[in-house]
């Protein structure tokens, strides 16, 4: 069975975050002919897959999406914020030189744990910086030790709450030219649903409207899983 035709089959039915306006079919062919996705990682998506919660996770086509812009801009200091099994902090990972480095939030030794094996299994280990603490508190920590206009991207996929923040400290924490990747901004449609009016959807709600009136960034919000709003540090 042809690469094609196997995800055809399968009418794409990973659990991860995507665009539901992409028809399941068009879909899954547009995964057929660009998503290259490594073994050790796809390993790592079907294991969390097998989670209650694994559909926090990003898709295999967001995933390569974020490594190619990391190329692109060549990155070598990250942060992730959120890191849930770390599916997207190994694709952050191997994108970067050997130099690299990954300074990653989060709060749960039980979902991170299941990342470790394949981050070690790809040998990326000694770039990431695991630090289990509220991020608000890494960061600000980072922000006082004097690294401010250092790092080259950020990715925030956490607590909707703390968006906001995060993507304050983040912006102070990279370099001019720099950029912050922002996940889930359009929330499953909810933040263009009036009548939704949840702490999250306005949470997301509320920080689409604060980026695209930040004269501080250059932007655009691009419709890949959920929502991916980047941010280039002018």
């Amino acid at each position: 069975m042809s690469k094609l035709t196997d995800w055809l089959s399968q009418a794409s039915g990973g659990n991860w975050s995507r665009n539901p306006a992409v028809a399941d079919t068009l879909f899954s062919y547009i995964e057929s002919v660009s998503v290259r996705e490594p073994d050790v990682l796809q390993r790592l998506r079907e294991e969390t897959n097998q989670l209650p919660d694994g559909n926090m996770a990003i898709g295999p086509d967001q995933g390569q999406f974020l490594s190619l812009i990391l190329k692109l801009i060549g990155a070598k200091r990250t942060i992730e914020v959120g890191v849930f099994t770390g599916y997207s902090t190994l694709w952050t990972a191997l994108a970067l030189p050997d130099d690299g480095y990954v300074l990653a939030c989060d709060v749960s030794q039980k979902f991170t744990s299941v990342g470790r094996p394949y981050w070690a299994e790809a040998g990326v280990m000694g770039k990431i910086d695991l630090i289990l603490r509220p991020a608000a508190h890494t960061l600000q920590e980072v922000i006082d030790d004097g690294q401010s206009d250092t790092f080259d991207f950020a990715f925030i996929d956490a607590d909707k709450s703390g968006y906001a923040g995060y993507y304050e400290q983040c912006l102070q924490l990279l370099r001019p030219g720099g950029l912050i990747a922002v996940d889930n901004v359009l929330w499953g449609g909810a933040v263009a649903d009036l009548s939704r009016n949840d702490p999250d959807t306005k949470a997301i709600r509320a920080l689409n409207g604060k980026i695209f009136n930040d004269d501080r960034v250059s932007i655009s919000l691009v419709p890949i899983g959920d929502g991916l709003f980047l941010a280039r540090k002018n």
